[in-house]
């Protein structure tokens, strides 16, 4: 098994740009779970009149572990910049409450990760340190106060003010997200630069081969 470093936090912490730029660095792959459940939200909306239990028989999901080009392929066809419309954003957690597709998304993951072939991965999400990847080797939550969360996102202009805090309310009802489980580092970005974050989840890291 890969050096599983798993990364949670809620939307704006940076935890998508900090762990490509972390696995970069170190030559660990990367892995998005939350493309899994954005890439099944629009296999669903694309397929407005088949059940539930039909879409996830035919849920047809490939991602690459590239931090530097993370290509997400559903049904064969790259969708990558289709998962992040604002149409996705906004519906993407109302499959994601459902336990059938987050039952898929955690299988999906771990078997992605114990087959990856690599020395090490960085996964992030919203519930890998509580329930995903419990036994990683290094547990972060990534974390940042609201305003500046939304700052952020404003300023990437890859979802709105009102998505964003949607999201955050309806996934905090599933899983918690905003404050560490034992044995998990909180990392607060609020007042980092993004150098800066991504060098206390390397040394973090490296706390852990020491």
């Amino acid at each position: 098994m890969p050096l599983v470093v798993a990364i949670d936090g809620p939307a704006g912490s940076g935890k998508s740009s900090v762990s490509k730029a972390v696995a970069e660095r170190l030559s660990f792959g990367y892995l998005d779970t939350g493309a899994g459940y954005r890439a099944f939200a629009l296999h669903a909306i694309t397929n407005p009149d088949i059940p539930l239990e039909e879409l996830l028989k035919s849920f047809d999901y490939e991602i690459s572990l590239d931090p530097q080009r993370a290509q997400v392929l559903l049904g064969g066809v790259d969708v990558t910049g289709e998962i992040r419309t604002q149409e996705v954003a906004s519906r993407v957690s109302e499959f994601a409450r459902e336990p059938r597709v987050r039952t898929l998304q955690h299988q999906d993951a771990r078997s992605r990760v114990a087959l990856c072939g690599l020395d090490g991965i960085v996964s992030e999400g919203r519930d890998l340190t509580t329930v995903v990847f419990v036994d990683a080797g290094v547990k972060i939550l990534l974390t940042a106060s609201e305003e500046v969360r939304l700052q952020r996102r404003s300023a990437e202009k890859t979802e709105s003010t009102e998505n964003l805090k949607a999201r955050d309310a309806s996934d905090s009802k599933v899983v918690e997200f905003m404050a560490p489980a034992e044995g998990v580092k909180l990392i607060d970005t609020s007042h980092l630069s993004f150098e800066e974050s991504v060098e206390a989840v390397i040394s973090e890291i490296e706390r852990s081969r020491a």
